[in-house]
């Protein structure tokens, strides 16, 4: 466990890092903490929550944390959250990673409100590359699609992608909802306004992911449904052709001892030109029809 406590003007920040259940609870006694919000600290893949009670306001957000690249559909996996304690003098922070946002250099006379915010705007900015190389990711299969050889697209690369924008969109719109609907004391920051401006431009971006990588999957699946039906098509008339030809050179070959044709002289050339005349009856009824 890794405790920091830096000193402001107007209020305390105590941060504590990678605290296991023990030590949680030794800190819940220390500071006067809720049990319960204790333990949405410690659960792991906790959704975004805020909570108000006569003690603190209690909040938890999450950071991006991994990478898109990689074959992940979990929250879990994808990121990591930061608990928020506040009280009038002090700021707690709980979370178990480490995180490069939290070594901040402030004024000593930044108010505590503002100082909360910004930690959640530096949370909400881990976002915006995660957010951007998915769109990206999509364009690159949609021209595949259309413009390439959709068969050098795995459907598992959709699937995944299509995962991450769904979970990233989930989390981001549940943030929104608590910025939306916290205490208005937070509402009176400029970083208020910007944490707001921020959410919608990435739910909107995310929102456009998840229906565009639904839209691709069903095309996929639709071209790929197309390309085998054009090879059913393909092998069915390869077999309208060859199938009257099986059968001539089938009753030819049984070699019956009394079939007058084994004993003529052109009997050879006349089945080669019975073969000849069905496959150019059949070819002149497809064409008819246009099915070549």
């Amino acid at each position: 466990m890794n405790i920091k406590e830096k000193a402001f003007d107007s209020f305390t920040w105590i941060d504590i890092e990678n605290a296991d259940k023990k030590q949680l609870e030794a800190i819940t006694s220390k500071y006067n903490l809720n049990y319960y919000f204790i333990k949405d600290s410690y659960e792991i893949g906790h959704l975004p929550k805020y909570e108000k009670s006569y003690k603190h306001d209690f909040f938890i957000f999450r950071a991006y944390t991994s990478d898109v690249k990689l074959h992940i559909d979990e929250i879990g996996e994808m990121s990591n959250k930061i608990a928020f304690f506040i009280f009038e003098d002090k700021l707690i922070t709980i979370h178990r990673a480490a995180f490069s946002f939290l070594n901040i250099h402030e004024e000593k006379h930044i108010k505590l409100s503002e100082f909360f915010l910004r930690i959640v705007t530096s949370m909400l900015e881990t976002y915006k590359k995660p957010t951007t190389d998915l769109s990206n990711n999509i364009s690159k299969i949609e021209k595949t699609i259309f413009l390439k050889d959709p068969r050098n697209i795995l459907l598992e690369e959709l699937y995944f992608i299509k995962s991450q924008s769904r979970i990233l969109k989930k989390v981001l719109h549940i943030t929104q909802e608590i910025i939306e609907h916290i205490d208005p004391k937070y509402k009176n920051s400029y970083l208020y306004q910007d944490i707001r401006d921020k959410l919608l431009n990435l739910l909107t971006v995310n929102e456009e992911s998840v229906e565009n990588s639904n839209q691709l999957m069903n095309t996929y699946l639709s071209i790929s449904d197309q390309k085998n039906n054009e090879v059913v098509r393909l092998l069915t008339i390869f077999s309208a052709f060859f199938l009257p030809l099986t059968f001539i050179a089938g009753i030819y070959g049984m070699n019956f001892r009394f079939m007058p044709e084994l004993n003529w002289k052109y009997g050879y050339l006349f089945s080669i030109i019975l073969m000849l005349a069905i496959v150019i009856i059949i070819y002149t009824w497809f064409r008819r029809k246009k099915i070549l």
